[in-house]
């Protein structure tokens, strides 16, 4: 996640106050994909199999759960 103005490759998603820009080529590849504010920061999940990677924690297939 970053700051970012909108673009036309993007889609604009408004939730509960909230602007999330995604770009339309990337959700295609990753949806579904979920946002969660936990006490620390965000929590992103989505359709993307990392197999046995080990990319970063929290995400399918990763090694840190």
């Amino acid at each position: 996640m970053a700051l970012d103005e909108p673009n036309e490759s993007d889609n604009v998603y408004d939730i509960d106050g909230f602007k999330y820009l995604v770009n339309k080529e990337f959700m295609e590849k990753a949806k579904p994909v979920k946002v969660d504010f936990l006490e620390v920061g965000f929590k992103i999940t989505s359709g993307f199999d990392f197999g046995a990677s080990c990319t970063s924690c929290g995400t399918k297939g990763s090694c840190c759960s």
